[in-house]
Formats: C-alpha cells, structure tokens, sequence
C-alpha cells in the first residue's frame, strides 16, 4: 500500500520536477500559433482564415447552385427553399437545410441573426460583382465578424470560378472536375453555333407568353451565344421576366423556333389562333425549357445553364450536335447535383420537346 502511494506521489510531482529542473530565467515554450491563410477573391479583397472552412453560407440562389455542386456537406444553411422539383433530386439531407435568406434578389434580406448562429466560417457571393460589392463584403463583414468573399462567374468564366472556389475550399479536385465539364460544354456549344448559320428564335415567358428576354440583358447571355436572338427591344430589362410585348411585335420578329418558360402557355399555343399566325407555331418548332430542379436557361442564371446549353444545341443545331444528350446530363447531375438520373426521369424533363433528338 505504501509503495502504491508513493507512486501515485512521485507522478504528482513529476510536472513540477520539470519546472524546477528548467534553468533559470528560461521560459516555457507556447503552443505554435495557427497559421494563417490569406484567400484574394474575384475583386480584389484579401480576406484571412486559420482553419480549414468546413461550414459555408451562401448570399443567394445562384451562389447556392454553385456552392452545393463542389461542397454540399459544407453548406450550413440555404439562401431560399430547394424548389419542390428538386425534392426529386436532391438529397434530403442538404433539402432540409434552414433558410438564411439572401443578400441580393429582393426576395428575403439575409438574417444575420440566423447566420450567427449557424456557424458558418464564410459568406460566398457568386455571379457578376455589383457595383458596390467591395463595399458591401466589407460592410457585412465588419458587422458580422464572419468573412465574406465574391467569386466572378459568368457563362463564358465559370469553370474559373469553380477554380477560385476549388482554392478557398481547399478542394482543387472537386473543382477541377466541374471546371472540365463546364469547359468542355461551353467549347463545343461555341464551336458548333459559330459554324452554322444561327437560327432566328425568341424565348417567351409570363402567364400569357408576351414577355421576351431582350437580346444584350443578362439573362439572354444563353441565348444569344448559341441563336439570333429577335427581341430586340430600346431598353433591355435586367429581371428576369423580361420586357413585355404584345402578339403584333411576336408577329413583326416571327422567328424560326420560340422557347417557351416551364409555367408559360406552351401547352395552349398550338390551338390557339393567335399564336398559330407565328410560323414556329404552325410548324412545330416550339419547346417548352426543362425544369428539374430548377429552370435550365436560368431563374436564377446559375451553372444549370449549361443543362440549358445541352438541350437548346440539340434544339436549333441537331445535325451539329451529335453528342449523347441524356449521357451528357445524366452526367451532369452526377457532378453537380450529387445525383443519378435515370432514363424515365430524363424522359418526363423533356416533355415539352418533342422530336428532339437524344
């Protein structure tokens, strides 16, 4: 018994043995201090970290989209709800996140309250940079204490958008692999429209179709790359309704083939007589844009576009574009929705394309 406590006893002192063996007047080494990395983002704001970032926040839809294809598992909340489409799709562990609102949009101001507490290590705003964003990262920033960063995405720049995430994230694989995609889809879209004579098309929205997107906004960057686009208009709308119009402009710009938005009238056009006085009409050549889980040409004009750009190639360009369209998408929800797409569904997203050529 005795031996055991002087045991226990000799153990006890052991730590104060070594300070007092330490010489006099040497101090104790601290603990080394975390290094610290300095991420630069698209405009030009330097922006440290000394943790690896695990938990992300988004300031917005499109950044959502963008964001969920490289790192789902980091994301600790949404900008908005998942469509109800997406529940088909997307993984009920990311379809549940809570809703911290966005920064930009108009449709729900960021809850900083809900933000705090999520624990998020960054705010990621993608897509082009306003023109008070440096203003606007620092201010929120200051306010928060949580770094926020913009990363520039466009049609034609988001494979190096998904670079630039791929270094804030330390996952240079997983961005490489969606940057070869969208590359590869971008090139070959360019490539095929720019050595074909461009068909004349419009893309019609609303609940009566007389909304158009105008030719130079925005949201016909897809548009315009791979068709001629008609709607030519004085003052380009930057929503994503588009300027409105009336049958007799649709009648004035009769283009080839007319895109129709999920929602719009494209199912009541064909016994229409009105709209049967356009010659896409007559003809056929009229689509209605895939929805799943969000709209392919945009809404919000995020990297589904390049799904848009699949299917409208295939559209205007069939002898051209000779690729596999379901491959190529199926594809696609695999590297950026985390999902397999099977055949059936493939099918029920191109409902209202008929005739397309797969």
């Amino acid at each position: 018994m005795k031996k055991r406590l002087l045991l226990i006893l000799l153990v006890l002192l052991m730590p104060l043995s070594s300070i007092i063996a330490r010489p006099q007047g040497e101090v104790a080494e601290a603990p080394p201090a975390p290094s610290v990395r300095v991420f630069t983002d698209s405009v030009g704001r330097s922006v440290e970290f000394s943790q690896p970032i695990t938990s992300v926040a988004v300031s917005g839809p499109l950044a959502q989209i963008t964001v969920f294809a490289i790192a789902p598992e980091k994301l600790v909340g949404l900008s908005s709800r998942w469509t109800r489409e997406a529940e088909r799709y997307i993984h009920k562990t990311y379809y549940d996140l809570p809703e911290l609102g966005q920064l930009y949009g108009g449709k729900g101001q960021l809850n900083l309250e809900t933000l705090l507490s999520s624990g998020a290590q960054v705010v990621i705003d993608v897509g082009e940079p306003k023109a008070t964003i440096r203003e606007d990262m620092d201010s929120l920033q200051k306010q928060t204490g949580i770094p926020f960063v913009h990363i520039t995405g466009t049609l034609a720049t988001m494979d190096d958008a998904y670079r630039k995430l791929g270094e804030l994230l330390e996952m240079p694989d997983e961005a490489e692999a969606l940057a070869t995609f969208i590359r590869r889809v971008y090139d070959r879209a360019v490539e095929i429209s720019g050595n074909v004579e461009k068909r004349s098309l419009l893309y019609c929205l609303g609940d009566q179709g007389l909304n158009v997107i105008a030719k130079g906004s925005f949201h016909a960057e897809l548009i315009d790359l791979l068709g001629d686009n008609q709607a030519v208009v004085a003052s380009p709308s930057s929503r994503g309704t588009g300027n409105e119009v009336d049958m007799e402009q649709l009648y004035l710009w009769n283009p080839e083939v007319i895109i129709f938005d999920a929602g719009s009238v494209y199912n009541a056009v064909s016994s229409d007589p009105m709209w049967r006085k356009l010659d896409a009409i007559r003809a056929g050549r009229y689509y209605e844009v895939p929805f799943g889980p969000y709209n392919w040409m945009g809404s919000p004009p995020s990297v589904q576009r390049y799904l848009g750009m699949l299917w409208l190639t295939k559209i205007l360009y069939p002898e051209a574009a000779t690729y596999d369209l379901y491959a190529e998408t199926a594809e696609y929800f695999r590297l950026f929705y985390h999902s397999e797409l099977t055949e059936r569904q493939f099918d029920e997203l191109m409902a209202g394309s008929p005739g397309l050529k797969r």
